[in-house]
């Protein structure tokens, strides 16, 4: 269990990281596009699969997430990515990001508006 823990506080570390990097101009432009999107679908309260379903609710913090971090952690420069996780490590409390929150939502909206647009046609 301690292990796991490990694992997460890593995850959340890294997600950071990411917020950082998605702000600053030293990275290139692809990573800090998806760097700021996957920051902002970590840190967002909604989910795009819900917890609540049994098994895929939580696959995409098993495996999604995990997978999008490494890909942009491997476009940022290695000194770069010293320096932001240093500063990521230093951050106590978590940045709340209500913009990704709000495409989390409209992307619900718009596939909801799609299958009804698609039911109703």
């Amino acid at each position: 269990m301690d292990r796991l823990r490990g694992w997460a506080r890593a995850l959340k570390r890294q997600a950071i990281l990411l917020w950082l990097a998605a702000r600053d101009a030293r990275v290139p432009w692809a990573a800090r596009l998806l760097a700021a999107g996957i920051a902002a679908y970590a840190f967002s309260p909604i989910d795009l699969i819900p917890d609540v379903i049994p098994v895929l609710g939580l696959l995409d913090e098993l495996v999604l997430l995990p997978g999008l971090v490494w890909l942009v952690l491997r476009i940022i420069p290695p000194g770069l990515k010293a320096e932001l996780s240093a500063k990521a490590s230093a951050i106590a409390e978590r940045p709340v990001s209500r913009a990704g929150a709000m495409a989390v939502v409209a992307l619900w909206v718009a596939l909801g508006a799609a299958a009804l647009w698609w039911w109703l046609g």
